[in-house]
This record gives C-alpha cells, sequence and structure tokens, in this order.
C-alpha cells in the first residue's frame, strides 16, 4: 500500500513539474510571437518610409540599399540571436534614412513623412515593450526548467533553456 501511495505522489509531481514546463515554456512562445509581430510591423513601415524619403533625396542611393538590406535580413531572420542582430541592424539603417532627413527641410515638413516617423517610433516602444516581456518569461522559463528536481527531468522530456532577446534597438 506504500508502494502505491508513493507511486501516485511521485507520478502526480511528475505531472506538476511537467505541466509547469509546458505552461512556462507557452509563455516564452506567446511572447516571442508579440516581438515577431512589432517586428513585422516595424518591417511593413519601413518601405513607406523609403518612399518618402525617396522623392525628395534621389542621391542617397546607399542609405536606400542599406535600408533595403538590413530589412531583407530582418525577414529572414529565425530565432531570438539571429533577429535581434537583424534588429540592431535595420535599426541602425532605419536611424540613417531618418538622419537623411535633417538635410531636406521640406521631407521634414512631410506630413506622411512625420506620421510615418511617428508609426516608426511608437513600434520601436512596442518592441522594447515585447522583448522586455519575453525576456521575463524566458528567464521564469529558464529559472523553472533549472532548479533541482526539475533539472533532472526537464532534458530527458526536451525542455532546454530559451534564448534571450538582446537587442538595443
Amino acid at each position: 500500500m506504500i508502494a502505491i501511495v508513493a507511486a501516485a505522489v511521485v507520478a502526480v509531481g511528475m505531472a506538476l513539474l511537467y505541466n509547469g514546463f509546458v505552461s512556462a515554456r507557452q509563455r516564452v512562445r506567446e511572447a516571442w510571437s508579440a516581438i515577431d509581430v512589432q517586428l513585422q510591423r516595424r518591417a511593413s513601415l519601413i518601405p513607406n518610409l523609403v518612399e518618402v524619403v525617396r522623392g525628395y533625396a534621389e542621391f542617397e542611393r546607399d542609405t536606400m540599399q542599406r535600408v533595403a538590406e538590413a530589412r531583407a535580413a530582418a525577414g529572414a531572420a529565425s530565432g531570438p540571436r539571429s533577429a535581434a542582430s537583424a534588429s540592431q541592424e535595420l535599426g541602425a539603417a532605419v536611424r540613417a534614412l531618418v538622419a537623411v532627413a535633417e538635410a531636406y527641410p521640406e521631407l521634414k515638413a512631410n506630413q506622411r513623412f512625420s506620421q510615418l516617423q511617428a508609426d516608426l517610433a511608437d513600434t520601436e516602444n512596442k518592441i522594447a515593450f515585447a522583448r522586455n516581456y519575453y525576456n521575463g518569461a524566458v528567464e521564469l522559463y529558464n529559472i523553472r526548467i533549472q532548479r533541482f528536481p526539475a533539472l533532472l527531468l526537464a532534458p530527458a522530456l526536451g525542455f532546454v533553456p530559451a534564448e534571450f532577446f538582446d537587442a538595443s534597438s
């Protein structure tokens, strides 16, 4: 009888651990989805911004090319590490594009450019918020699977540490 109760306690404990792993991993996936949505939103704003700037600054081809290449790299990125790197490159390229506007007073006064700039700033804020949320979910998940006794069970069940999204843009 004692063996049955002990086996039941172990089984319940393992089920609780496993369900905790699944819940934490799902929060990480949901948080990554929020980052991905905002990165895609930023990527969709950029062509409009490029077109407005192109109309005023036709000779700034290097800047336009850099933005296009960075946007393509960001679209091809998969996973937090490559997405973070691509996001940094894209952020730098967009900042260079916006800096071009400083040389063109008519462009700075353009209402469409101003709205796109505001939308881009809003998106950058949302990316930062989503990144913080994601990194918090990753931290909780990683702690959960690396604590004793979970660390004995997690790898065998396929639960491995998640990557943080480490980007400054």
